[in-house]
């Protein structure tokens, strides 16, 4: 069924607050799991209010379905912490455009997962994405702080593809909110004993980012998100919604001071070519099949 303008504008939006998790986290002083942990707790009473209010069922169907929302959340769990531990190591322009190879990766896994046949664009514009990564890496030693925080945005990146791939078979079967809320009670219970071990709380001035990322970028960037996958494959709205590190940068730009080397500014520009690319297809695409 072809997309619609609405479709493509709640993409973008979601992307938009979305993005806002690098300034957000960048702007805490509690570790990443900590981050995380506070960041779903409140995301948990937020998803639960919404999803009783809406009156959403938190049914899912069959076994296996029950064993993928279990993994997803596990999965999305560790996306979390390790895109944290990116931003952490490095900055927000660099660990934003890592983090944004999962389309590339997204492009090559989906069809193996899924049973989809591969298509070569999808390919050569997963090849142009790690280019840009290449560029983006100062060395190959990841003794370097910048090098350590690509590698873990794209180890962030692939737990991410693969969760999203999960999710694409539930989404028309259960509600994206309701999903959303299954995945950040899981990050809760998983990161519950490092926090009980590290005791840690945050400040006062950390509450405000904290609401942010619970509100902002947990509950309604990534529930819209996945609320996507409905109107579009998950290649493909991963390619478009690659806008989100523009986004990213702009805030930590503004609301850090933080600009972007050469060396990302390059790499970034063809990782966000491929966007370019795949969203001028999937409009083509659209046009042609509209009746």
């Amino acid at each position: 069924m072809p997309t619609t303008w609405k479709d493509h504008t709640l993409l973008h939006f979601s992307m938009l607050c979305i993005a806002t998790s690098g300034a957000f986290a960048r702007s805490l002083s509690i570790s990443p799991t900590a981050a995380i942990w506070w960041r779903c707790l409140l995301a948990v009473g937020i998803m639960l209010g919404y999803c009783r209010y809406r009156g959403f069922s938190f049914r899912v169907e069959g076994h296996r379905n029950r064993w993928v929302v279990l993994a997803s959340g596990v999965l999305m769990t560790f996306h979390w912490v390790a895109y944290f531990y990116a931003l952490a190591w490095s900055n927000v322009a660099v660990a934003m455009v890592a983090v944004f190879t999962f389309p590339a990766i997204t492009a090559i896994l989906e069809p193996l997962l899924l049973k989809h046949r591969f298509q070569l664009i999808h390919i050569l514009l997963a090849a142009l994405v790690l280019t840009g990564v290449a560029i983006m890496a100062p060395s190959a030693d990841l003794s370097n702080d910048l090098t350590a925080g690509i590698a873990m945005g794209v180890f962030s990146a692939t737990v991410y593809a693969i969760r999203n791939i999960l999710m694409k078979t539930q989404v028309n079967s259960v509600q994206g909110s309701v999903l959303m809320t299954y995945q950040v009670i899981i990050a809760v219970i998983l990161l519950l004993p490092l926090i009980l071990i590290s005791g840690e709380t945050p400040l006062i001035t950390d509450w405000p980012a904290l609401i942010g990322l619970g509100l902002i970028t947990t509950a309604i960037g990534h529930t819209l998100f996945l609320n996507s996958f409905r109107a579009f494959s998950v290649t493909t709205a991963s390619l478009i919604g690659s806008t989100q590190p523009v986004y990213g940068i702009a805030f930590g730009f503004l609301l850090l001071g933080e600009v972007p080397g050469w060396n990302t500014v390059w790499g970034g520009g063809l990782i966000l070519a491929s966007v370019v690319v795949e969203a001028l297809r999937a409009g083509r695409s659209r046009l042609i099949t509209r009746p």
